[in-house]
Order: C-alpha cells, then structure tokens, then sequence
C-alpha cells in the first residue's frame, strides 16, 4: 500500500483534493492510502470546513491551524509543522495543488527530508514574479519528482525551465523511466477541476437556494470575486474595480453577484474611499454576500450572465460553464482563456473593464475548445503515483 500525504490550506486546494480523494476512494482504495494534512491558513468556516462537507473530501488527519500572518511568517510555521508530521507519517510521496503558501511549505518541508513531491497543477506561469504565487509555483515545480500539467501550455513552460519531457509528453502517456528529483516526470494530464465541474454540476440545482436567496435571475447577473491582496490592498485598484461595476450594473440594471472573500470584505469597510464605499451600498443591484460554497459557486457560474474575477480558478470554472470571463489582473496563468477569446484581461483599468463588458453583452457566438482533459484527471495521476511509487 502506497501512503501519500496531501497538503491543503485553501479553497482551490480543497476542491482539486475532492477529486483526488474521490479517485481513489471509488478505484485505488486497494493501493493508496491518503493523510490529509489541512494547514489552516484558509481558517473560516465558509472557506473551509463547508467545503470538506458537501464535497465529501475525507476529514483531514491532521489541522495545522495556521491561521493568517505575513508570507514569512505564516509559510515558517507550515514548514515547521509539515516537517514534524512527515518524520511522523513516513509517507512515500508528498501530494500538493497549485500555488499558495501552503504548496510552498510543503515543497520545502518534503525536499529538505528527501521525501518526494507530486505537484498537481504544475507548469502554470504568469511570468509575473511580484505575484507570490508565481514564487510558490516555480519553486515547487523544480523540487518535484512528478509534475502534472493541466494544459499543453504548462508543458511549454516547463520545457523552456530546462524540464525534460523527451519523448514527448502528451495527455495520458505513460512513460516507464524512473523519475527522481533530478530527473523529474513531466506530465499532460488535463485539469482535476474539470474532473469536479463535471462531476458536481448535475447536482447543484437542487442542493442550493442561493438564487432564490438573492434573487437572482437566470443571465442576469454579473458573478464577480474579488481576493488578491493586490487588488484589495490598494484602495486605488479597488475603487476603479468598483467604479466600473457600478457603472455597469446602473446603465444596464443588472446586478452583480459578489461572494465576499474575508479579506476583501474587510478592505471595502476599512480602506475604501467613503464616497465609494456608499455608493457601493446604496447600489441596490450590488449584492454583496457571504462566501459562497464550492456548490453554490457552481450554480452561480452556470447561472450568471458572464464573469469578473481576479481568481485563476474561477477563471477556469467559467470557461468549464461556457462563460465569458473579464479578468481583473494584467496577467494570467490560463493564456488559453485569452488566446480563445472567451476571456478579457482588464487589470483593473476601469475603461478596459467597461469596454470588456460592451464586447461580450454584443458578441455571443464564442467557441469554448476542450482544452482541460477529459475529466478523467485524477484517475491518471493516481495511476501514475501507484506506477511510480509501488513497492513491488
């Protein structure tokens, strides 16, 4: 039997393990069996425990209760506890999502002790190194021994970083040379979120009452997130992302749906101009709301007009419902939402937000390619981890 370790801490990371989790609990319960380390740095309930619930994502062996801090801080006490719970557990790999600090923690914690790294989401690149996470995904990536790759793109990326993926490394091969960290294995596999979209999206509507809650109607709304510290941090970025959706939600009385992040309900009440902030409030078609579940995100997007967003992975989840996405950020990880169209990148320069919203209200006849796997992710990682790390 074959023990990993998963490493989470936030809610991208606990909906990409759900369908890990769910893998190999319906087909490899027989050779793997996963620890679940939560590193707490996602601590509310509603970013958190909500998620392990309706998602049915194991119940985590162990909860590090980070809580939030600076980067440095908050990242050395991960390193800390993930060290110790590792010397403990003894797994055979190191299983860790995406981007945040918690990934970064992990990489570091399981590298120093030679105990192997699998990196799902790997070659993602922004080329935008004052974003923490660009770091995180980098540094991760190059202490890994499997690296799975969502798109071709990630693939390129790594290849240009010195990664060999000699013979080509095209969705679901299997390659029989052993890896190490030196000699790492590079994989196209297709996007565990994408496993989930498909899997979850047949039972929301019944589950949820967040349209009814909010009144909200079928394409006539604007779902929009809002949680990098970049844009929530700086009272500037912030008031323009709100200036243009006022404007937008006014001219053309539609409403914009926003689950508030922690972090960003907290800027709107303590950093925001006041002659904003009020017009934010005395907006009756701005309908601020608690965070929303990974379901209920779900019948959000399915549901909403298009989507606006500084978040990478409901980037993806819109283009999965076949939604046009303006993204509040200068750059993005998912080029091939750009490249086809069906997403905008506006930073939060309020004209470019305006004219995004112009282009897609006039233009309804965008081709959503299959660029994100088969939704068969998961089940192709864990047999590569099973070939890779089995004791026979």
């Amino acid at each position: 039997m074959i023990k990993i370790l998963t490493i989470i801490g936030a809610r991208p990371q606990f909906i990409k393990a759900a369908a890990l989790s769910r893998a190999i609990r319906n087909k490899f319960s027989d050779k793997i069996k996963e620890v679940i380390v939560h590193t707490g740095q996602h601590y509310d309930d509603n970013m958190s425990k909500v998620f392990f619930e309706e998602m049915n994502i194991p119940k985590e062996d162990y909860n590090l209760k980070v809580g939030s801090d600076s980067h440095g801080k908050q990242t050395a006490t991960m390193i800390s506890g993930i060290e110790e719970l590792l010397l403990k557990e003894k797994p055979d790999c190191v299983v860790l999502y995406g981007d945040t600090n918690s990934t970064l923690a992990g990489a570091i914690a399981a590298v120093k002790i030679h105990i192997p790294v699998v990196h799902i989401e790997a070659g993602l690149r922004s080329f935008n190194k004052s974003m923490p996470e660009e770091i995180n995904r980098i540094v991760c990536d190059h202490c890994s021994k499997l690296l799975f790759s969502p798109t071709k793109t990630g693939i390129d990326n790594l290849i240009k970083e010195g990664f060999n993926a000699s013979p080509p490394t095209l969705q679901l091969e299997r390659s029989e040379k052993k890896s190490s960290i030196d000699h790492p294995k590079v994989y196209h596999c297709g996007d565990v979120m994408y496993d989930n979209a498909i899997y979850f999206s047949q039972m929301v509507e019944k589950k949820s009452d967040i349209l009814k809650n909010f009144e909200l109607k079928t394409d006539n709304f604007i779902l929009t997130t809002i949680h990098r510290d970049n844009n929530t941090d700086d009272p500037v970025r912030l008031a323009s992302i709100f200036n243009a959706l006022n404007k937008i939600s006014i001219d053309n009385n539609l409403k914009i749906a926003l689950p508030l992040h922690p972090r960003t309900s907290k800027a709107l009440q303590s950093k925001m101009k006041k002659e904003v902030y009020e017009s934010i409030l005395s907006n009756k078609n701005i309908v601020l709301m608690p965070p929303a579940s990974f379901l209920e995100m779900i019948v959000l997007e399915k549901n909403c007009l298009l989507v606006c967003t500084d978040s990478g992975g409901v980037q993806k989840e819109a283009f999965f419902f076949k939604k046009q996405c303006i993204i509040l950020r200068p750059e993005t990880e998912w080029v091939e939402l750009v490249e086809s169209g069906t997403a905008i990148l506006t930073d939060v320069n309020e004209k470019k937000i305006l004219a995004a919203f112009t282009q897609f209200k006039n233009k309804k006849d965008l081709a959503f390619p299959p660029i994100f796997g088969d939704g068969h992710a998961a089940e192709f990682i864990c047999e590569e981890i099973v070939k890779n790390f089995s004791k026979s």
